[in-house]
């Protein structure tokens, strides 16, 4: 079973969405945090759907095919590198306000 481009774009668009509707409305740094993976995880869910659609055209003899996978195992390991440092910062947050909410991380003075 294929499943269609526009359908993949479209599930694409509600986690991008709710990725944004999370970081904006959440206070807790956490929450942001995975706000921010489900944004990267739609970009890659576009570039999946976006090569699976134009790679039908290599067929012929353009463009090329491992693009979009390319892409998305480069955003993979950007999320990686993000999770990894937002994690040091939400530990050491924690150890110097004993708090991950982001009300309470207003200034960020020693």
């Amino acid at each position: 079973m294929r499943v269609p481009t526009d359908h993949l774009l479209a599930l694409a668009a509600v986690l991008f969405a709710l990725g944004v509707l999370g970081f904006l409305v959440r206070k807790n740094v956490i929450i942001v945090l995975a706000s921010i993976e489900l944004m990267l995880n739609a970009a890659n869910l576009s570039f999946l759907a976006a090569s699976r659609h134009w790679s039908q055209g290599t067929l012929a003899g353009q463009g090329d095919p491992s693009a979009g996978p390319i892409f998305a195992i480069f955003v993979i390991l950007v999320a990686a590198a993000e999770a990894a440092v937002g994690l040091a910062l939400v530990i050491a947050l924690y150890r110097m306000k004993q708090t991950v909410a982001l009300d309470g991380v207003a200034e960020l003075k020693g």
